[in-house]
């Protein structure tokens, strides 16, 4: 898995993984067991870029 540098010294992965999917944002949230074994499956695979955000909005008023 190639690597990439965010900020000045943090090595994640090129290839990132978005997981509000799991939550909420596309449906009905994912079964448990499911979602541990789709995060583990891109671990395994060298993905350490995982993106958590429950949603993304405007920032300020």
């Amino acid at each position: 898995m190639q690597k990439r540098i965010l900020g000045r010294s943090l090595e994640v992965s090129a290839i990132g993984y978005g997981a509000m999917g799991l939550s909420h944002g596309y449906g009905p949230a994912t079964d448990r067991e499911a979602a541990v074994a789709l995060v583990r499956a891109a671990a395994e695979r060298g993905v350490t870029f995982f993106d958590t955000a429950q949603i993304y909005g405007r920032r300020g008023s």
